[in-house]
């Protein structure tokens, strides 16, 4: 068993494990994108950065793919992990401006503008499609071409293969594969609309009478 620290509470996990899997046996989430429970993980989008702690330093590191040591010191929700985190999503946003995952995310993450050239490629290079068809549907139709800014997942010679067995695998499993609700009419490259909900409490006196105390006061909901 290896002993470490977890945002300041110690805990005992089997050697081998990654700080994700960690994290999240605490209960502690950790956004993450191209980690898929089952599959290898690759530490491709780095949206699951945490900060690791040694001595008076510390570096970002990507926890899907980190295995944790003993005496290791890890801060999940640093402000230097979380304003990290907000530029990536925001480059990916650029990437895939129309994803309902990013969207959500952005909004979870307080992200009020994309400060980036927004070119939608319908793609954020995660390799979740990829892993998924050569590990679990052990078929291997799929995978990344060309390089650089050109790199994309495609078949080869874009030909579908004999190997493809149109499971549709690769689209399920995408993250970016769900629309936004607000696609197509985003302004700044973002959606907005979770942002702008208005919270609404309960009474205090609860009877079930479909009443709720909100920012705008009393209201019956008919």
């Amino acid at each position: 068993m290896v002993e470490l620290t977890i945002d300041g509470i110690k805990t005992r996990v089997s050697e081998g494990t990654t700080v994700l899997e960690a994290a999240s046996e605490m209960g502690i989430t950790i956004p993450t994108l191209c980690y898929y429970p089952g599959l290898s993980c690759y530490g491709e989008c780095r949206v699951c950065l945490v900060e690791v702690v040694k001595g008076d330093r510390s570096s970002l590191e990507a926890s899907c793919t980190l295995p944790v040591e003993q005496g290791q010191v890890i801060l999940t929700d640093s402000e230097k992990a979380r304003k990290v985190r907000k530029v990536i999503v925001e480059l990916l946003l650029a990437s895939c401006p129309n994803s309902k995952t990013l969207q959500d995310m952005a909004a979870n993450m307080g992200i009020n503008k994309v400060r980036f050239k927004i070119k939608d490629r319908g793609c954020i290079l995660c390799g979740r499609c990829v892993r998924y068809c050569k590990e679990q549907m052990k078929s291997g139709g799929i995978g990344f071409v060309g390089r650089g800014t050109s790199r994309r997942v495609a078949t080869a010679f874009d030909v579908t293969p004999e190997e493809c067995r149109n499971c549709g695998g690769c689209e399920w499993i995408c993250p970016v594969n769900e629309r936004a609700c607000m696609a197509g009419n985003l302004i700044d490259g973002l959606c907005g609309g979770c942002q702008n909900l208005a919270p609404v409490e309960t009474c205090p006196v609860c009877t079930g009478c479909s009443e709720s105390v909100g920012p705008q006061g009393h209201r019956v909901y008919k």
